[in-house]
């Protein structure tokens, strides 16, 4: 429930702390005393919008913190999952600040907007006039039953099936987009693959052949030149390596007398075997080179292919083709796995088909058979309202694929007049009528003790005499199970109230203030008094008054 409400400089409020208690809490003040600006900073711990706009004085920063008891409702589990410290005692508060940035805080630890708005939501409603356009939303109608049918866990299983079943279905849509935009290029990359294939380049291929072209186109020239080399070395009489033997034949004779000479001798002698192995080089070389035209042609076919494949696919590099080559297989290996791929996952898709319909079917079982208690709960209720040949149904609509919440569509259907057709709540109801079948839907969810704290912002507009009595009544049985806090101008209503606080304004030299303040029982009686006959209420209000409060 909501203990305490601290709110400081915030539209017309300077600073304002109030204790609010369990059970039935009512608010009241005249037209304009500012219980609207109350719910608004209210709305701020809930994660409503807010801007620099709110601030009183703009040079100082805005402050709206809420207090809530909230153990036994069990939300542990839910403050673990938006990672916020649970504490029995949790301190919901925003800052505004003259710049307009705001801050949200649960427990003093710094959260998000939409965390605050997570875990507010599961502590106080604020019901106000616009809210009962809710009534025809089918969400809204959705919740309101499972919250009496006690489903929170079944539809948390459930959503984390569908979100599963979801995400799977959505990776066969994507394979299958896949598959039919890249089977249309199929033939290209499978023509690529078979011509690069063909090819079977080589890594070096492409240097190496060059090379090899250019000693075919220079073979008359090498044969002739290292030919006339080898001969110069040694092929006749007067060759460089019989002369140069001679020599180290004459000096070996010369060491006897010149033992100097040995050095001289031994590094010759080195010469001459490296200039007879180059000379045997040079001729096995020339032996070996040949003018080969067929070869040279082969070379140049392959350098040719070499160059018309790099041009066509725009590489200047063997390596290059060879990297398009195994591109080419590997989506060629994607495509032809789409199938398989997809074939799997339709298989996991139905059996989690098959879990998501029988975690459905049990929710929906549940919803039927909480739905004839509901009708009947709603119905008592309005006939305490006035409402007295009251029918409601609910309408369930089998969906043709499973949704987010299961596999009902559902409607509330009502009427307000004897032997009238039921149809939806938003088409036939009056203003009131709708009033009054919210405040009928809200005590289920009193019932179902699934929310500590409502605020409800003048339910009773449009009501009064017994019908005003009923409702009050009905409030205050509510506020059994729940903490209810009211904001009403009907006296049958606020005499209902176990405590009573009243939203007034103040003047000083500077400005005008609004402020709030728990009643004393005199207090009480005179503004009951007050709310029945205006100001200088005579006698005869005051006795109504105490009547209302039982005194």
């Amino acid at each position: 429930m909501l203990q305490h409400l601290y709110i400081s400089n915030y539209a017309l409020i300077d600073n304002l702390s109030i204790d609010f208690y369990s059970g039935f809490n009512i608010i009241t003040g005249e037209t304009g005393a500012g219980k609207s600006i109350i719910l608004g900073a209210i709305g701020l711990i809930m994660g409503q919008r807010a801007n620099s706009g709110v601030l009183q004085d703009k040079k100082k920063k805005c402050i709206v913190e809420g207090s809530f008891v909230i153990k036994g409702y069990g939300l542990e589990e839910l403050f673990n999952h938006e990672d916020v410290d649970y504490d029995d005692q949790t301190i919901l508060r925003r800052e505004i600040t003259p710049s307009g940035k705001s801050r949200a805080f649960i427990n003093d630890t710094p959260v998000s907007i939409k965390t605050i708005q997570i875990i507010s939501g599961k502590l106080i409603d604020i019901h106000s006039q616009h809210k009962n356009l809710e009534l025809g939303n089918h969400l809204f109608q959705l919740n309101v039953v499972d919250s009496v049918a006690n489903n929170n866990q079944f539809l948390e299983q459930y959503n984390i099936a569908y979100k599963k079943w979801e995400e799977t279905y959505k990776k066969i849509e994507v394979l299958s987009e896949k598959r039919v935009h890249e089977k249309a290029s199929f033939e290209y990359l499978n023509f690529k693959y078979q011509e690069l294939n063909e090819a079977k380049l080589q890594p070096d291929e492409q240097e190496n052949l060059e090379i090899e072209q250019k000693q075919l186109g220079h073979a008359e020239e090498i044969k002739l030149t290292l030919g006339q080399l080898s001969d110069f070395m040694e092929n006749n009489d007067n060759s460089l390596l019989s002369e140069l033997k001679e020599n180290i034949s004459s000096i070996g004779n010369m060491m006897e007398f010149l033992p100097s000479l040995k050095e001289i001798k031994d590094r010759l002698e080195s010469c001459y075997i490296e200039l007879k192995d180059i000379t045997g080089e040079c001729y096995s070389i020339a032996e070996q080179t040949e003018d080969d035209p067929q070869r040279m042609r082969l070379v140049e076919e392959r350098l040719n292919l070499i160059y018309s494949l790099q041009q066509k696919y725009k590489v200047v590099t063997v390596q290059g083709l060879i990297d398009l080559r195994d591109e080419a297989f590997s989506k060629l290996e994607q495509v032809n796995s789409y199938d398989s791929q997809i074939a799997l996952l339709k298989k996991e898709l139905y059996e989690l088909y098959s879990d998501l319909i029988n975690r459905a079917e049990e929710i929906s079982k549940r919803r039927k058979e909480v739905a004839d208690k509901i009708c009947k709960s709603v119905v008592d209720v309005l006939k305490r309202l006035s409402i007295i040949h009251a029918s409601f149904k609910i309408d369930f609509q089998r969906m043709d694929k499973p949704g987010p919440c299961g596999i009902d569509d559902l409607q509330f259907l009502f009427s307000a007049n004897k032997n009238s057709d039921l149809n939806e709540i938003s088409k036939i109801a009056s203003g009131g009528e709708i009033s009054r079948v919210m405040l009928a839907i809200k005590s289920l969810i009193t019932d179902s003790k699934s929310l500590p704290t409502i605020i409800f912002d003048e339910i009773d507009t449009g009501i009064s005499g017994e019908v005003a009595v009923n409702m009050g009544t009905i409030l205050k049985d509510m506020s059994v199970n729940m903490q209810i806090i009211n904001i009403t101008h009907l006296p049958q209503i606020a005499g209902k109230g176990e405590h009573h606080f009243k939203v007034f304004k103040k003047d000083d030299d500077r400005r005008t203030y609004t402020s709030i303040r728990e009643l004393s029982q005199e207090e009480r009686i005179e503004e009951l008094a007050q709310m029945l006959g205006g100001k200088g209420a005579l006698t005869e209000a005051m006795e109504t008054a105490r009547k209302l409060l039982n005194l």
